[in-house]
């Protein structure tokens, strides 16, 4: 399964895997469905880690999965922060999942075990992401210029019927 996030950027289409994270994508592909992310801001924008978004009210503090509350990890081994465009779910700890997510910007190993990767940058990483992370930002490292997620398309997946 796939979806194209189209930002005021530039549009990333993002690989979501769902058999290997089926809570996790369950959660990211429904709130993609119901427009919960449309118009929303990346709050923070660290040059060379991460951009991080997923919060309706843009601050960095909010934000609920369609289960009514935090869930649970699904850390799998086999996947790893381990490049550029690798997209994981934000938490405060363990089991904090919400509706908050980032992409990494470089390899970030030190996030392995912690947060629970479900998708990968298929399209826009040397492009998009390039303009995200170029975007100055202030000492807290949300965007001086703001940037918005504007809409979600969600495409079928091919392999499907095989």
């Amino acid at each position: 399964m796939s979806v194209t996030l189209q930002t005021d950027l530039g549009d990333l289409k993002i690989e979501v895997f769902c058999e290997s994270v089926p809570k996790t994508a369950e959660n990211f592909l429904a709130l993609c469905a119901s427009s919960y992310y449309n118009s929303t801001a990346f709050h923070r924008n660290i040059a060379g880690f991460m951009v991080q978004g997923g919060d309706p009210s843009g601050k960095g503090k909010g934000g609920q999965s369609i289960y009514g509350g935090d869930f649970e990890d699904e850390i799998k081994p086999a996947l790893r922060h381990n490049a550029r465009g690798i997209v994981s779910m934000a938490n405060k700890g363990p089991g904090t999942n919400g509706s908050q997510f980032f992409i990494t910007y470089a390899s970030a190993p030190h996030l392995d075990g912690k947060n629970t990767i479900f998708g990968r940058v298929l399209e826009g990483a040397d492009t998009t992401l390039d303009a995200m992370e170029a975007v100055e930002v202030d000492k807290k490292y949300r965007p001086k210029e703001p940037f918005r997620l504007k809409n979600v398309i969600i495409h079928a997946n091919p392999m499907a019927d095989q």
